[in-house]
């Protein structure tokens, strides 16, 4: 009887070591956060590295997209919870150096980041794995059953049988116990790592006004309600303005700060003028709660179109629209050259409705931005669709993307991606069928 159950504890043992009970704890805490900003004039990506303790290190590094040289920008952690904050300096590279910073606790955070004379708060949560009961429960039996199956063995070589059975069979037990809890520890909801916002019951029709005219599920919150502007309010060709993108919550008219990360960004917004000949695919910074402003420049006069791609927690992503005008010389600019690809489509003469392989060789191998390898974005001619789909894993220098276009007509079409330390942009335009027309 002895020797059956020192087999299987034996087996038992075997099985929990062969078994990650951390991996159960499908808790998302470590994890680097990546945060796109059009600051300074250039494209950067804010990479915070995850934390695994408190007080502790916290790295900060900034990745330049676009070439730069010697960027330095400026940061000030503070904790939203007791106003404490420490202070570095970071430099913006093609493979940057990360600047340690201290954190003291976790929970809710703002990184201020200085660069030329502009300024962005990034709102970020530090996240802590605090451990549960359950693998107090796991270690715990294991540590009781590896107690009493030494006791077990040693009370055996002295010849006590029955009180060797006796610690074996204790042993046995501690271990059942462990696998138990490591079966059944996935079918019980995850504890929440330390520093997360609390949790809230969703009411039911919560937000049933606002959030059913702007499309937000019922019980969620309401999409925000963006107003875009430019300062000055009517900006000339050539020169620098500021375009501001204020978000209120429709439902109680106060500012919206609760964005959350979308593709690596709180925001992507897309501007392009008229005729699509302009294409910006920029990053603002969150320079106030509800406030998103970018600094930039249009070569050309005209009418500019204006789209804001974000998410708040607890709703859904949403796309914002706006417009603005460029005064000026219509001659300034006018002669700017455009670059067009041809690429390669599936079918050749693309159907409305129906899914569309649309292929480009690269110059050089792509590098993730924003997450993604490439970026799709299309437009239709009056500008009241704009699409922006990602690459479909394509190894080599060369992207695909699919995309279904919801009507016939011609649209203007932007790929992105980043290769080295730029980010390239080839426009070109496609001609859409309706369906059953002769192809």
């Amino acid at each position: 009887m002895i020797r059956v159950l020192r087999v299987l504890c034996l087996a038992a043992v075997l099985m929990l070591a062969g078994a990650a009970p951390a991996a159960a704890h499908n808790v998302t805490v470590g994890a680097d956060l990546r945060i796109a900003q059009t600051i300074a004039g250039t494209e950067l990506t804010i990479v915070i590295k995850g934390t695994k303790r408190v007080p502790g290190p916290l790295q900060v590094g900034v990745i330049a997209f676009q070439p730069v040289t010697d960027l330095p920008v400026a940061l000030e952690l503070r904790s939203v919870a007791d106003g404490r904050t420490v202070t570095g300096v970071a430099r913006a590279a093609y493979e940057p150096q990360y600047t340690q910073l201290t954190v003291d606790r976790t929970g809710p955070h703002e990184l201020t980041l200085r660069a030329g004379n502009e300024t962005a708060v990034v709102p970020f949560r530090v996240l802590v794995d605090r451990g549960s009961a359950i693998e107090l429960l796991i270690y715990g039996g294991l540590l009781v059953a590896a107690l009493l199956m030494i006791g077990g063995l040693l009370t055996g070589a002295l010849a006590r049988r029955n009180q060797a059975m006796l610690l074996t069979g204790g042993a046995a037990i501690g271990l059942t116990v462990a696998a138990m809890v490591v079966i059944f520890e996935p079918l019980l909801p995850a504890a929440p790592p330390d520093g997360a916002p609390p949790t809230v019951a969703p009411t039911v029709g919560a937000g049933a006004g606002a959030g059913a005219a702007s499309g937000a599920q019922t019980g969620g919150r309401p999409f925000a309600q963006g107003r875009m502007a430019t300062l000055p309010a009517r900006p000339a060709a050539g020169e620098e303005f500021t375009l501001r993108l204020d978000l209120v919550d429709g439902s109680t008219g106060r500012p919206v700060d609760d964005l959350v990360l979308h593709h690596e960004a709180l925001a992507h917004m897309i501007v392009t003028s008229e005729d699509g000949r302009y294409f910006r695919h920029i990053h603002p910074l969150r320079t106030a709660p509800g406030r998103l402003e970018v600094k930039m420049r249009a070569d050309r006069p005209g009418r500019y179109l204006a789209y804001a791609e974000l998410e708040r927690e607890d709703s859904g992503g949403q796309l914002i629209t706006g417009e603005f005008s460029i005064s000026g010389d219509t001659s300034v600019g006018a002669e700017t050259p455009v670059e067009t690809v041809t690429p390669l489509m599936q079918p050749a003469a693309p159907v409305a409705g129906r899914p569309t392989t649309i292929g480009l060789n690269t110059s050089g191998t792509p590098r993730p931005w924003l997450g993604m390898t490439g970026h799709l974005i299309i437009r239709s001619q009056d500008g009241t669709f704009l699409g922006h789909v990602h690459e479909m894993g394509t190894p080599g220098p060369r992207l695909r993307f699919t995309f279904s276009f919801p009507s016939p007509g011609r649209y203007l079409a932007w790929t992105q991606y980043a290769t080295g330390d730029h980010i390239v942009t080839a426009p070109f335009t496609i001609n859409v069928t309706a369906s059953g027309a002769s192809q």
